[in-house]
């Protein structure tokens, strides 16, 4: 299974104010968290700045990442898209370039109905048979949720759809797909500071933003709970809390970009609409990054 444990949501290094992407670094963001024990890396998700990507960027990110873990990680390709043809084309060329699967975010802006979210996502999970697919449910940046019952008939009519990226905060919800989903299906927090809250419920890890930054805390978290050490995990959660929230000051990628920067990881280049933090969020951001011991 590879959609479990501390899963990075990658950004996506520039460099020439955004305009390139910066192949070395990228090489070298992949190197660095496989030594530092992430369990999977997501490419070209949100974090990744993967809406202002095109589609040959698209394809070079996941055949870098791919040649960069030369099987050492998994590598999971963001492949979403508002257009199911698109989505499709995007997640056959992560099955061909090697890719060990794609996480498939809910059409943004279209807020298709239920119906047209089965819809959609069968259409994609069909076009690669057997390719392991995690769905993304994030409403609040798509306008649309998927319903529990959506993503238990796609669990059990799509044998590829093993997995959904759950970032909607709500842990009712949470609680009923992995219910209605059955012991075969897992469910992962979209939300750094739900992850022990997730795992708590029966999710078995996290898509983490924070984790470009400290993923050894991040997978520590993780391996304490799996090792019923509650107080560690505990500990570990409220640790991190402060800096997790600093992520979100301002929209992401921006904090989590900003911050790599000011620790030497990459340039902190965004691509417009993205732009740069404001001075009282470089403010906030610098103070939580300190008090971490980051800079």
């Amino acid at each position: 299974m590879i959609f479990k444990g501390s899963i990075v949501a990658l950004v996506t290094p520039f460099y020439e104010g955004g305009k390139k992407i910066d192949e070395e670094r990228l090489k070298k963001l992949v190197n660095f968290h496989i030594k530092s024990g992430t369990d999977a890396i997501l490419t070209s998700g949100t974090t990744g700045e993967s809406a202002t990507l095109d589609y040959a960027e698209h394809e070079r990110v996941t055949e870098l990442c791919v040649k960069a873990s030369d099987g050492r990680i998994p590598i999971i390709a963001g492949t979403g898209s508002n257009s199911t043809d698109e989505a499709v084309m995007l997640t056959r060329h992560a099955k061909k370039a090697g890719a060990d699967g794609s996480l498939l975010v809910s059409p943004y802006y279209n807020k298709p109905t239920q119906e047209g979210l089965y819809l959609h996502f069968k259409a994609i999970a069909k076009s690669v048979p057997g390719f392991p697919i995690m769905l993304y449910n994030i409403a609040s940046r798509t306008g649309i949720n998927i319903d529990p019952v959506t993503t238990a008939r796609l669990a059990n009519d799509c044998k590829n759809i093993i997995a959904i990226k759950e970032a909607s905060g709500n842990l009712d919800q949470m609680s009923r797909t992995i219910s209605l989903c059955g012991r075969d299906f897992t469910l992962l927090s979209g939300d750094d500071a739900l992850t022990l809250p997730v795992l708590s419920i029966g999710g078995v890890g996290v898509v983490s933003v924070v984790a470009n930054i400290i993923p050894k805390d991040v997978k520590a978290l993780i391996v304490a709970f799996a090792k019923k050490d509650t107080r560690k995990a505990k500990e570990l959660h409220h640790k991190m809390l402060s800096l997790v929230k600093s992520m979100f000051i301002e929209t992401n990628p921006i904090p989590v970009k900003t911050a790599m920067g000011l620790m030497k990881m990459c340039s902190p280049d965004l691509r417009l609409p993205m732009c740069a933090i404001s001075k009282a969020g470089l403010a906030k951001l610098k103070k939580a990054l300190k008090s971490y011991r980051l800079i």
